[in-house]
């Protein structure tokens, strides 16, 4: 999977937000919804635009320290970013 390069953010169309139904984050587009397990939501709501994948990996592990979750980060934000729910955010040169 290719690495994801600059800051990310959430893609268009998807919106992502916490739904109190499902108990969970979610991305809704127009065709439906995805339910977010919560190591997958706490990772896209670091997606904001000024992120990247280094960064959200340091942001994680403040949060979480000691784990060994570098890897497993990269490759969902990989997958992610396939998925189109997410896409690097255009930098001024």
């Amino acid at each position: 999977m290719p690495a994801c390069v600059g800051p990310l953010a959430i893609a268009r169309p998807f919106r992502f937000q916490w739904e109190p139904a499902q108990d969970a984050h979610v991305l809704l587009f127009p065709e439906g919804m995805v339910t977010l397990n919560d190591s997958a939501g706490r990772t896209l709501a670091l997606c904001d635009g000024t992120r990247d994948a280094d960064a959200i990996i340091a942001e994680l592990m403040l949060q979480f320290p000691g784990a060994d979750l570098a890897d497993n980060v990269r490759d969902f934000l990989a997958l992610a970013q396939v998925r189109g729910w997410i896409a690097a955010v255009p930098t001024a040169s």
